[in-house]
């Protein structure tokens, strides 16, 4: 033998690796695997079927000799460059190889497939790149794809790479050892360890394997033992030539359109010059769908030049394009740049790093901007890529701010594969009288022809095209009357091959549910040691109407929760890591509990309290097994936080900063079990909610303010004894604001330490009651900072209408805590300022409840057991006594413009009552 198979790995040095690589290049032939050949004669006839298909194949080679394999690899490019040269001539073929830099192993096999194709092949043409720069390769297109799998198996990858290999080219995976390889303990199974659990499942592995097996125009061979474990070929599909047609009545150069590959682009360049005029209504979208690789973002590329320059316009045309980042609109730019040269226009470009950021032209600019700038952005035209990757609430503010836009999404595709997009975002444009929505649909594979065995085995195996169960009249009937049942499901049931139908409702509904999916989300579905899978079915026909996916945190080591307190960090145990960083509790990291990661219910039957169904028996399984808390993050929304504070949860954390694609703040909720919890969580969310009012007008001020206001009133008061700080001096300037001609701008102060008082001690108000409406705007003009303009447009109406809500505010605080009217002697003497031995004015309420507490004080020295009334009565004010017991917040009580009163409301924080069981209890 030319080598020993025991290498010793670590004893390798770089020159050794070389000195291999250069005698498997010498003597190929000795190290490629017996019985190899007969591989490549069954290899040699799929390759040309490909070809002439414009489809491709995939080899899989699996081994644990680190040689072999990659002599076995080298030795198919060397085969597949023989068998294209004999079918299309001396074409270059461009080669892909990917592999983990930081293993001796994959740098020996590298070294040695390298060498082999510099010294061998005369017409391929080797990229060899790292996995971390994947991205870079997007939108780029290879003919040959070498994968090395053996350190690692992340599903993004191979989403992503996959997908760039065009027709009548061959995929080929390195793997290890065929019987081994569903254990084998890679870098992505090795990331999802966590404290407490220290081996991950090995489920996803096993599940890739299967649908290796299952498909068509996979070949699978073992190095080891030269045994072909699999070949079965795909038939022959003779591709049709594709033909091209040019629109005759058409408005862009005939140039852009020549850069089309498939009659979809050319129809997607042909209705976006809809876009070179000003829309007759007040907006015009263009929405583009298609699965993924079939050339949107170069279609849109390509018109974008057509758009610079035909848009007629004083001064320069400003196009803007976003997207979930600035890596998903590298190919739109290229194709961009492309057009551009073929207009022979002068441009330039500005990049950040190697991807392209800006394109300038003469007269024109191409700009690429994060999605959260783009609604307060001024632009001609405003391009969405990669839409279904985006938050739909920030998708309906680019919308709301701008006149002739394009969305292109990708509705099957680890892009993103959220059909939020199509279920929550399109149905809005339809319906508003003042869009013009025109929709074009691609199908036709860029890079391969329809049909292609690799695309089936892709989407198959990564559920990029899973869907929800489809719902009949009597399982919604069912719903309805309750027939609902909670399930428990381990992963090897969904996984194997009598769980996966309904591992694809599951995982289809939190596609259509959730804005952003990848593969790497089922890797971590399958795998994650701490994560569990929980569903709600309808009885009968055991359909999944609600998934949840479940992480268990907490009963961290005294060692480890030192550790976050200081500032470090640690995987998984988002809840207790923010908690005990935020609130300094010890207790939160010794405590244990389950986090929702997702939950999501089928969109057909929102709304009837299925996902509040899940939670309720979630709870209970908590309770059972003995756990402190059941709690959540997500990026907030009004809906959302309703649908939480519903259900008894309180929040208790919230990032300082929005996330810049979604726009949303990240926010924690919790509901406590253990009664030590309980209170733990009450000063918790006591402090969460000072420190959001405290910060309402810096870090959250962007924050909506109906959620900053859903926030501030669910929990017990903040300081139930605080009263507002003011000075005589500030009770007068109020008046004078309120009765006079005095600004808002001028007691700006009094009013900020009023409305601090109010949200402080809410809900008990002191029997202040302020409506819906006043509430709103008390936070968003006082606490937020926000504007006249902008408080009016959010609460749709004008400013003078809030200026004057304003004043009514300053006239019912001074009313009612300090007896004051229109009425009232206003003014100040010296004397009385001198003598005063209190810096701040007692307000009423607070006076009446001392001398309540006072007299009952002498009643009790007396011996009498009466209880007097302290204090005049006033309409006003019921006093802290007599406010109404805490109850839940109404569900409808969204509108700002509510007129129920502040003082009213309060939110029951107890856990929610776990259902006897499922099929005796309306959901609805």
């Amino acid at each position: 033998m030319p080598y020993e198979q025991d290498i010793d790995l670590e004893e390798l040095t770089k020159k050794d690796i070389e000195e291999i690589g250069r005698k498997v290049a010498d003597d190929l032939k000795s190290y490629v695997p017996q019985g190899y050949t007969r591989l490549l004669r069954r290899l040699s006839k799929a390759i040309e079927r490909a070809v002439l298909s414009r489809h491709r194949r995939l080899l899989v080679l699996t081994g644990s000799d680190h040689v072999r394999l990659a002599a076995a690899a080298a030795r198919a490019v060397l085969f597949y460059e023989r068998v294209y040269r004999r079918i299309k001539g001396k074409e270059e073929i461009t080669l892909l190889y990917m592999f983990h830099d930081e293993f001796k192993d994959a740098k020996l096999r590298k070294e040695i497939v390298k060498r082999v194709v510099k010294a061998r092949a005369s017409l391929t043409s080797p990229t060899i790149a790292r996995y971390e720069e994947s991205d870079r390769f997007l939108g780029t297109t290879a003919r040959l794809l070498i994968l090395d799998l053996v350190n690692d198996l992340k599903p993004n990858d191979v989403g992503r790479l996959v997908g760039i290999v065009e027709g009548g080219g061959l995929v080929i995976f390195m793997v290890p050892p065929w019987s081994k390889w569903d254990n084998w303990m890679t870098i992505f199974k090795q990331n999802l360890v966590v404290p407490g659990y220290r081996e991950p499942r090995h489920v996803f592995i096993s599940w890739f394997k299967r649908k290796l097996l299952e498909h068509r125009g996979i070949f699978i061979f073992d190095v080891d033992e030269g045994d072909l474990i699999k070949a079965d070929d795909y038939p022959l599909v003779q591709a049709a030539e594709r033909k091209i047609e040019i629109p005759q009545q058409k408005r862009f150069p005939d140039e852009l359109y020549k850069l089309a590959l498939t009659q979809d682009q050319v129809n997607v360049i042909h209705t976006l010059e809809k876009l070179i005029d000003k829309p007759r209504k007040k907006r015009r979208a263009v929405v583009i769908t298609s699965d993924r690789g079939r050339g949107k973002s170069g279609a849109v590329g390509i018109a974008s030049i057509g758009l610079a320059t035909m848009i007629r316009k004083p001064g320069r045309t400003r196009i803007i394009v976003t997207a979930p980042n600035l890596l998903n609109v590298q190919t739109f730019f290229t194709l961009a740049l492309r057009a551009a040269e073929a207009l022979k226009l002068k441009v330039k470009t500005v990049k950040r790093g190697e991807k392209i950021l800006e394109i300038h032209g003469e007269r024109f600019t191409i700009e690429y901007w994060e999605p959260i700038h783009v609604p307060r952005l001024k632009a001609d035209v405003v391009i969405v890529d990669e839409a279904a990757g985006m938050h739909v609430p920030l998708l309906l503010e680019i919308w709301r701010h701008h006149s002739r836009m394009v969305f292109a999404s990708t509705i099957h595709g680890y892009e993103g594969a959220g059909r939020g997009f199509s279920v929550r975002f399109l149905p809005v444009l339809q319906k508003d009288p003042k869009t013009e929505l025109i929709t074009v649909k691609m199908h036709e594979p860029i890079r391969y022809a329809s049909n292609d065995p690799i695309e089936k085995w892709l989407f198959d195996a990564l559920l990029l095209n899973a869907e929800p169960a489809e719902l009949s009249r009597d399982d919604i009937e069912a719903i309805k009357g309750g027939e609902l049942e909670y399930v428990k499901y381990s992963p090897e049931y969904l996984f194997s091959k009598e769980g996966e139908d309904e591992l694809r409702q599951l995982f289809g509904i939190y596609v259509l549910a959730h804005y952003r999916n990848e593969p790497d989300d089922l890797a971590i579905l399958a795998d994650a040691p701490h994560h569990m899978i929980r569903a709600v079915r309808v009885k009968g026909s055991k359909k999944i109407v609600s998934a949840l996916q479940v992480a268990r945190e907490g009963g961290l080591s005294d060692d480890l929760i030192e550790d976050l307190l200081r500032g470090g960090k640690t995987p998984g145990n988002i809840i207790p890591d923010r908690l005990l960083k935020h609130s300094r509790i010890r207790d939160f990291g010794r405590a244990r509990g389950l986090r929702v990661v997702r939950i999501a219910t089928h969109p057909e039957v929102q709304g009837k309290g299925i996902g509040s169904f899940a939670l309720e028996n979630l709870y209970r399984e908590a309770v059972e097994e003995q756990l402190d808390w059941v709690g959540s993050g997500f990026g907030v929304n009004e809906q959302l936080l309703r649908f939480w504070l519903k259900n008894g949860y309180l929040p208790v954390h919230m990032s300082p900063d929005r996330n810049p694609v979604s726009g949303e703040y990240t926010l924690l909720v919790l509901n406590p079990i253990s009664e030590k919890m309980k209170m733990l969580v009450d000063i918790v969310n006591r402090e969460f909610r000072r420190k959001v009012l405290e910060s309402l007008h810096d870090p959250y001020r962007g924050l909506e303010t109906d959620v900053a206001m859903l926030i501030l009133k669910h929990g017990s008061p903040i300081d139930a004894d605080y009263y507002p700080r003011l000075t005589p001096i500030q009770v007068d300037r109020l008046w004078i604001y309120a009765y006079g001609p005095m600004t808002y701008e001028a007691v700006a102060d009094v009013f900020q330490e009023l409305m601090r008082a109010y949200w402080t001690i809410y809900p008990k108000t002191r029997g202040l009651s302020l409506s819906k409406r006043e509430e709103y705007i008390s936070l968003a003009r006082i606490m937020q900072g926000k504007s006249w303009e902008q408080v009016a447009a959010e609460l749709k109406t004008k400013p003078h209408a809030i200026m004057v809500a304003m004043k009514e505010i300053a006239r019912k605080m001074l009313r009612h805590y300090y007896g004051v009217t229109s009425e009232t002697p206003i003014g100040l003497e010296g004397k009385q300022l001198v003598s005063r031995s209190q810096l701040y004015v007692t307000p009423l309420p607070w006076m009446r409840r001392r001398l309540d507490k006072e007299n009952d004080a002498a009643a009790e020295r007396q011996g009498d057991s009466s209880n007097p009334q302290g204090g005049s009565a006033s309409t006003h004010s019921t006093g802290e006594d007599t406010e109404p017991a805490a109850q839940a917040a109404p569900e409808n009580s969204s509108s700002p413009s509510s007129g129920s009163a502040a003082g009213e409301e309060a939110v029951d924080t107890r856990p929610p009552t776990a259902l006897p069981n499922a099929s005796s209890t309306n959901p609805s």
